[in-house]
Order: C-alpha cells, then structure tokens, then sequence
C-alpha cells in the first residue's frame, strides 16, 4: 500500500494537534486532583456526550461490526445493539442519581452507600481489578488492533506502532487530565466520522461496485440487508435478538453499558456541570453510538462480500498476513487498501483517532481509580492534591506500558477474555436495584463478583473439557443463561441471609441521592421526620422506553433511506421525530 507525503502530513498534524491540546490543558489539570480526573465538574453536556461517543469508537469496533455483518447479517448487531436499553435508563433513571452522589468515582460509591470493612474491600478490589487487571487487558485488545493496522496498512513493525500512538497518548492524558482527553476527544471524533463516512463513498465507486445500487441487488449482500434475523431460523432468533432484548441488556456487565451506569460514563456524568447536563450528555451519547455511527461501517462490510467474498480471496490479496490473524474482522482494513492519497491519510488518522481516544479514556479512567480509590483511600489519606495528581501522571504511563507489553505477548487471548466479560452476568440487576431497595448490601456485591467469577471459569474452561453440562455448538447462549441464573440466585440468597446496612449509613445515602422511595418505606417507615422522595420513576421509566423507540427508529430511518425503501423510512423518521418532541416537552418536568 503506497502512503503518499500528503497522507504522512495528515497523520503528522493529527499527531501534533493532540499532543498540544494537552499541553495547553496541563496547567489547569495539575491544579488539583479534581480538576485531573474531573474536570472541575463544570462541563457541558455536548462535550462529554461527544467525548463518550469517540472513547467507544475504538480501532477495533469497525472490525467487529464487519465480521458480525459478514457472518450473520445487518441483524447479528442486535448483540450490541440490545445495550441501548441500558443506555436509556442511564439517561433517564441515573444519570442524576450519580451527579447528585457527587462522589469523584464510581467505585467511591460504595462507601457512599455501604458501610465498614466489606465496603472498603469492594472499593479496594475493584480498584485494582476494575482500575489495572481489567483495564490493561481492554488497552491491550486495542494496542493489538492498532498493531494490526500499523502492519497491515503501513508496514510498521509492532513496537514501532506501540512506540508512535502510545507516546503520544501518555503524553496529552498524562499532561491534560480529563479535559484534555475530553477536548482531544472532540477532536478526534469528527476525524473518525469524517474517515469512515469517506471510505464508505468511496467504496461504493469501486468498479467491483459501481454504485449504491448495485452494492444492495447483489447476490452476496440481498440476504444480509434484512434489520431483524429469520423468524424460521430459531437458532438465529434466539442469540442474535430475544436472548440480548430479554437479558443481556439489563443482566451483564459490559464497560460502556454498564447497567445504570459505571465506569467511564460515570466519570463523565460526575464532571458534568448540574444533572441536566449529565443527562443531556448521556442522551446525545446513545442517539450518536447507536442511531447513526454504525452505518458507514455497515456500508464497508457488504461491500466486502463482494470483494472478498471468502476468506480465502482475502489471503490471496493478503499473503503476507499470518494464517491465524485471518478472518471476517480483517474485511474492514482489506477495504480500506483501495482508498486513494489524502483520503487514505484521513481514514488512517481516523483509525489512530479511534485507538488514541479509547485508550486515553481508559487511562485516565484507570488512573482515578489507583489514586483516588486505593492510594489516597488506603495508602496516604493525607497526600497533598499535587502529590495525587504526580501519581495520576505516573500511574497513566505505567499503565500503557503493561497494556503495551500484554499486547505484544497476545497472539489468541480469547478464551481468558471471554472469562473476563461472562464475569459480570448476573451481576447487572444489583447495579440497577442498589440506588432502590435499601436490603441490598455489600455482600450482595461480594457473593456476586465471586459467583459470577467461578461460574465463568466453569464454563469456558472446566466444563468444556469435562462436559458435565451439554451445550449444543450452535446454544452458546445458554452459558449466559446459566450464569445469570446462577448468580442471581446466589446473590438474592446472600442478601437475605446477611444483615442490611447500619441505618446510619443507608439514611445518608438516602438523603444525599434523593432516589426515589418505594424500596426504602421499610427503612423511612422506621423514621416518621424523614421526607419520603415520591420521585419521578413512572415518568422516567416511559422516557426510557420513548428514548429507546426513537433511538431504534432514527436507527433504521438512516438504514431505510439508504436502502432507498421511501415508505419505511418516512414512517420511522415520523416516529424519531415524535419521540424526540416527547422527550423535548418532558426536559423540563424532570428534576
């Protein structure tokens, strides 16, 4: 592939346009630790909802979504698309609930609203479970797709691509803090949209193609068009759209659609500058992700049916590449090698726009967690703001360093990942149901991550080996269904078997957070001079569901213009724009 000096300028001046946002943000951001991880909490709802857009706009996602759309059709994206549900309630349900807590992290939550040595070992854990483990392996996932586009499109050896984007990276997120990831990720965000929905036009030109049209009567792509699987194929139905609508949704814990939020999208809500922004935020960032972005990416995975119809017509282009790194996935970055000079400078811009803005989300994501969970909480109490904010700097590079040393060592880390993700099924109705019912504890949290944990490792390494448990090849589902039965139940058991909290501390939590009162009467029954919130959860619970049905139909709205289907598409953008002006009359009754 010949990259012309025009393409290298652009890379260059992506490159030095990043590194400056964070040098000019690096004299606010050391001023405190607040102001590194949190902006000051003074930020608008545009910004963190575009921020939270870009940090999902990882190097590898493109490739996902190609591999399910090679595989399994337009519908196979119901897997991720099920999580707009989650987002949803965020938006309505939570996303004031963590701005009023005002805590600095979510994992500061649970000694908000737990009590004692339990509460701390769970902030304590997940702090470096969630905060180092868990999200060196995430930056690591990344690292290696970068690594496989730094190869495959510019013929840079693996250290050579850590080297370039992870320098730089460490650089602005060490030196900007959030606001400058934030602002970068601005930045990068129309860059990545600008390189995908470029390459999209571009392609559809291709001789192979010819046009729009043709891409969409062809016989390789007529059966791959339809938004929902073959209601005669169950096997489909199942996995692909009632098993992620009815469970996954509300039951497993994914970062980025963490059921009522967490992580890094709590960390946005936290700096938000009042609830209404942090919903607001939360809003534009489930429109953007799941209504619109995924249609250029879509566009590029049918085109390649017909380039690449077969695996093999891409090893035969691709010789080079290693036998095990071949597969759908690798269609997306094969389409891209016939992108001509500038626009090939952009998209790859685009590409190390997604890596970058990922993984300097999840260092500064991580960095709080070191410092403000573990080393202000339990090794130094009394450190001074420019000690935290020296540990936050330090702790970002180490971090990238063992993200960048995992991922040269990574070839087929599949299995352990896949341990890492099934961890949290059966875990998501306690981070949903821990701001309503005041018996849940923090051995509730406890019984669950140790439940889920062992349930997990059964089912991807022991059961496989011993099959104790027949599991049909193509009822993969069911492991997800056991693990969420399982779970459930244990930690519903545990939780009905333990002591609730100490009055003192739920009555704290419950006036700081004002949640709603219905599953606190047990609790508020015990103290008549408490104000019971009525709240507003009927409401929100329907904007919830107008969110979901709005954000679905400007999805296949912009699907249906496309496909030049006129009828469909005029139906489901009357339906957006209804629910759009439901939600816009209701903006001001929330509270």
């Amino acid at each position: 592939m010949n990259i012309s000096f025009i393409d290298w300028a652009i890379i260059a001046a992506f490159f030095v346009i990043s590194m400056l946002i964070g040098v000019l943000t690096s004299r606010k951001a050391g001023s405190s630790a607040k102001e590194f991880f949190l902006s000051g909490r003074n930020m608008p709802w545009w910004l963190l909802g575009v921020s939270m857009v870009a940090t999902t706009f990882s190097a590898d996602t493109p490739n996902l979504v190609t591999d399910i759309v090679r595989k399994n059709g337009v519908s196979g994206n119901w897997v991720w698309w099920a999580f707009l549900l989650t987002g949803m309630l965020t938006v309505f349900v939570y996303a004031k609930l963590w701005r009023r807590s005002e805590v600095t992290t979510d994992l500061e939550f649970y000694e908000l609203r737990y009590g004692g040595k339990p509460a701390a070992f769970l902030r304590a854990f997940r702090a470096l479970y969630l905060g180092v483990f868990f999200n060196v392996v995430i930056m690591a996932t990344v690292s290696l797709a970068a690594i496989k586009i730094g190869g495959v499109m510019l013929g840079l050896s693996p250290i050579e691509t850590l080297l370039i984007a992870s320098v730089v990276t460490v650089i602005y997120s060490s030196l900007g803090g959030l606001k400058g990831v934030l602002l970068t990720d601005f930045f990068q965000f129309f860059i990545a949209m600008a390189g995908a929905i470029g390459a999209a036009i571009y392609i559809l030109d291709l001789p192979e193609i010819g046009s729009l049209d043709n891409l969409l009567t062809h016989e390789n792509v007529v059966g791959k068009l339809d938004f929902l699987p073959d209601f005669n194929d169950w096997n489909m139905v199942i996995p692909l759209l009632i098993m992620p609508l009815a469970i996954q949704w509300w039951a497993t814990w994914y970062p980025g659609a963490e059921p009522g939020g967490g992580g890094y999208i709590a960390q946005r809500m936290l700096s938000a500058k009042d609830e209404k922004n942090a919903i607001g935020a939360t809003l534009f960032f489930n429109i953007a992700h799941y209504g619109m972005r995924p249609w250029p990416w879509i566009i590029i995975a049918l085109a390649s049916l017909i380039v690449f119809p077969n695996i093999s017509d891409m090893q035969a282009a691709f010789p080079h590449i290693p036998v095990d790194k071949l597969g759908d996935d690798l269609a997306y970055s094969a389409m891209l090698t016939f992108l001509p000079t500038g626009l090939i400078g952009i998209v790859l811009a685009s590409l190390i726009a997604a890596v970058m803005s990922t993984l300097s989300t999840h260092l500064n994501w991580g960095s709080s967690y070191v410092v403000n969970d573990f080393y202000l909480r339990f090794l130094k109490p009394q450190a001074t703001d420019k000690e935290l904010v020296l540990v936050g700097r330090l702790s970002t590079v180490l971090l990238m360093v063992l993200a960048a040393f995992l991922a040269l060592a990574l070839s087929n880390a599949l299995e352990a990942f896949n341990i890492l993700l099934q961890i949290g099924a059966g875990t998501g109705a306690i981070f949903i149901l821990r701001w309503f019912w005041w018996r849940i504890n923090a051995y509730t949290e406890i019984s669950a991550m140790a439940i889920s944990f062992v349930v997990a490792i059964f089912f991807e390494s022991i059961n496989p080996k011993m099959q104790w448990i027949s599991i049909p090849e193509n009822q993969e589902y069911l492991k997800l269904l056991y693990g969420v039965g399982i779970t459930t139940f244990g930690w519903i058991l545990v939780t009905l078997l333990t002591r609730p909290e100490k009055d003192v501390i739920l009555l704290s939590f419950y006036q700081k957070v004002r949640p709603a009162a219905f599953g606190w009467k047990n609790l508020l029954d015990r103290y008549p001079k408490e104000k019971q919130e009525q709240g507003q959860l009927p409401m929100e619970i329907g904007l919830m569901l107008v969110g979901s049905v709005m954000v679905y139909a400007t999805l296949f709205a912009v699907g249906f213009w496309i496909y030049g289907n006129v009828v469909s598409a005029s139906i489901a953008t009357i339906i957006a724009v209804i629910g759009g002006l439901i939600i816009f009359k209701s903006w001001n009754k929330m509270r």
